[in-house]
């Protein structure tokens, strides 16, 4: 399967979870994303995807990820890829050995595709 049809599978399926769903931009989470420009931001959920979660046993796994603050931080709850256990129930990546380039594109393709979308 192609990374993009992995995405858009994977975003399909966590709208049907009621807990994903809740997660909502707000106006000036709106406003950040076009103030900054998409480039920042992917570049923005790059570096939390690699400097919060994708060591093999991240600092406060489960709590690394705030609710709000960042467009990115809301997408990342909305995608599941806000900690280690998530990521390993949702996208079937195990939690216990770091994360390779390929995941970690994956991740951030998924946070982007929700800010997208």
């Amino acid at each position: 399967m192609s990374p993009n049809n992995q995405i858009a599978q994977a975003l399909a399926s966590l709208k049907k979870s009621k807990f994903r769903a809740k997660f909502h931009l707000t106006n000036k989470d709106r406003q950040y994303i076009q103030d900054k420009g998409i480039d920042t931001i992917r570049q923005h959920a790059n570096d939390f995807i690699k400097t919060r979660i994708a060591h093999q046993n991240p600092k406060d796994d489960g709590k690394q990820t705030p609710m709000k603050g960042h467009p990115v931080f809301i997408a990342q709850h909305a995608t599941a890829t806000c900690c280690r256990g998530c990521i390993q129930k949702w996208h079937g990546i195990k939690k216990d050995k770091f994360l390779n380039d390929q995941e970690i594109e994956l991740l951030v393709g998924l946070v982007m595709g929700w800010i997208d979308g």
